[in-house]
């Protein structure tokens, strides 16, 4: 099958599960086409049946804001005329969904009919797609997908409350290679970052206002009190000086590092003991996945789809968004009992494989040959 993915190049979660899938996907055997403005960060090196299509956007003094979305239906247009492609699948609502009904139409005027699967992440729909001055255009381009699939249970229940969808949201989970994460830590790395065989507490981000980060270098701070501990802030985004600033308010700067963003996040997991994660909302929480993955803990709020993933006393715990009083304890307690620690870690580790992507890819395939039948797919 011939398949183009169009998402948003970045460190978010969406960027991240569209590379991913699309690498999957080529593994198998699909002819994968990526559509974007740049190489996926995931996308480094050379990967067999996967090509690159750059959205070049023309600068003209005539607009004050690039038309990336006009510029963007035209690239897909061209990318699926050329390259005989079986179907759009786009990340991200918010503009690609509305950018492939653009492309649909046209593409429908030269006698090529292609289905298109719109996936729902997160802020594109409990965020920016709430905004009044997209709200229309969203819900229209979903409507008018030939599927739509959510992260998560809450993300589709969120969808149907907040815009007048009417076809089904089907459910496919967010995914992780979990071999990826079957590392084994790196003592000298240890020893650098703590040694004096201090815990390792660990968050990653985007370090946007949703992420609550200064709750986390609050919960940091209660809990080296009582339990020697280092932090590893990973990750770049607004509010990271004003978690800097904290962290020399409090006086902890020595006990806290900000690594900025890293694609390696496997081998900083396999020295952590514990992943914070305080979000006021999370429609999947693909990060504190990763950290299962690795056998780490997670210590995170209850929003969003987070308890679809952390199972509070099993894979860690949970407490209401801003609750730091209650977070800090409950890590505190944790980090003191070495026994329920190693508990946990295995019980992060048989949660993560439910999220395998040997699990989850043939969930898309399904998904797709539902709209281009092996039979009549475009041959390589």
């Amino acid at each position: 099958m011939k398949i183009g993915i169009v998402c948003y190049p970045t460190f978010g979660g969406s960027g991240v599960l569209a590379t991913e899938l699309g690498k999957a996907l080529a593994e198998k055997g699909h002819l994968v086409h990526f559509i974007t403005y740049q190489q996926p960060v995931r996308l480094s090196g050379f990967f067999t049946n996967i090509y690159y299509h750059e959205v070049r956007v023309p600068h003209y003094p005539l607009f004050d804001y690039p038309p990336y979305e006009t510029t963007l239906a035209s690239t897909m247009v061209d990318v699926v005329l050329n390259n005989d492609l079986d179907l759009l699948h786009v990340h991200y609502a918010i503009p690609h969904a509305s950018a492939a009904y653009m492309a649909k139409q046209i593409l429908k005027k030269k006698g090529k009919d292609i289905p298109v699967i719109t996936t729902l992440h997160g802020t594109d729909i409990t965020l920016v797609g709430k905004d009044k001055t997209f709200e229309p255009v969203v819900t229209f381009s979903i409507n008018e997908s030939d599927a739509i699939t959510a992260v998560s249970k809450n993300l589709r229940d969120e969808t149907y409350h907040s815009f007048a969808i009417e076809k089904e949201i089907e459910v496919i989970y967010n995914f992780i290679d979990v071999k990826r994460f079957d590392k084994k830590p790196l003592d000298a790395f240890k020893k650098v970052l703590a040694p004096n065989n201090e815990r390792i507490i660990t968050h990653a981000s985007n370090f946007r206002k949703v992420k609550r980060v200064n709750d986390i270098i609050h919960i940091f701070a209660n809990i080296a009190k009582e339990v020697p501990s280092k932090l590893l802030m990973v990750g770049d985004g607004p509010d990271r000086p004003d978690a800097e600033a904290l962290c020399r308010e409090l006086n902890i700067c020595d006990d806290v590092r900000f690594l900025g963003k890293q694609q390696e996040m496997e081998e900083i997991l396999a020295i952590s003991d514990l992943f914070i994660l305080t979000s006021e909302y999370e429609s999947f929480g693909l990060s504190a996945l990763e950290a299962m993955a690795a056998g780490v803990p997670v210590l995170s709020t209850n929003a969003g789809g987070l308890p679809e993933i952390n199972i509070h006393g099993e894979t860690g715990y949970m407490a209401a968004v801003g609750d730091i009083a209650t977070l800090s304890k409950l890590g505190t307690d944790l980090l003191k009992d070495e026994d329920q620690l190693n508990i946990l870690k295995k019980n992060a580790k048989k949660q993560a494989m439910k999220f395998d992507i040997h699990h989850i890819i043939p969930l898309y395939e399904e998904l797709y040959e539902r709209f281009v039948p092996a039979s009549t797919a475009a041959k390589p």
